[in-house]
């Protein structure tokens, strides 16, 4: 491709035959070092890219992102759905409802359908301890825009 160059080659294919010896093959690759760095950077930087690109929001790229990330070897990181439970309301003596409550569960606000999460991340707690915040990041970077979600270790 037009993005593959091995500048040490393509200065001693440049050179006049008579020209290419050992010396002188040494001492242009000696000089053109600076740019061999610099073009295996933008090498990295364009890998580094067309990984990003190819993968998205949803929850499989998503879950292979993470993992190829942060847990390489063993893989353990999931993506479940969001607890969606219904709210239960007490109501008033005015408003004449029953009040029989039953057996009734505490959830918290983000376990809740009109205000709950969209998705959950699964991870090991040695993975959370080591890299929370680069976890966030990744999961900012994929996800969509408006969904939420919460990340709780195992």
């Amino acid at each position: 491709m037009w993005y593959n160059i091995d500048y040490n080659i393509l200065s001693v294919q440049l050179l006049p035959t008579f020209l290419r010896k050992n010396r002188i093959a040494s001492y242009l690759s000696v000089l053109l070092e600076p740019i061999n760095n610099l073009y295996y950077n933008w090498f990295l930087f364009r890998k580094e890219n067309l990984y990003k690109l190819a993968h998205t929001g949803q929850v499989c790229y998503l879950r292979k992102v993470l993992n190829d990330k942060l847990d390489v070897s063993q893989r353990r990181i999931r993506i479940g759905n969001g607890n969606q439970f219904n709210r239960k309301y007490i109501y008033t003596r005015g408003e004449l409802k029953p009040h029989y409550l039953g057996a009734m569960y505490l959830h918290p606000r983000s376990d809740y359908s009109d205000t709950g999460v969209d998705f959950i991340v699964y991870a090991p707690f040695e993975l959370l301890d080591q890299n929370n915040y680069r976890m966030k990041a990744l999961i900012n970077y994929y996800k969509e825009g408006v969904k939420r979600y919460k990340i709780i270790g195992e």
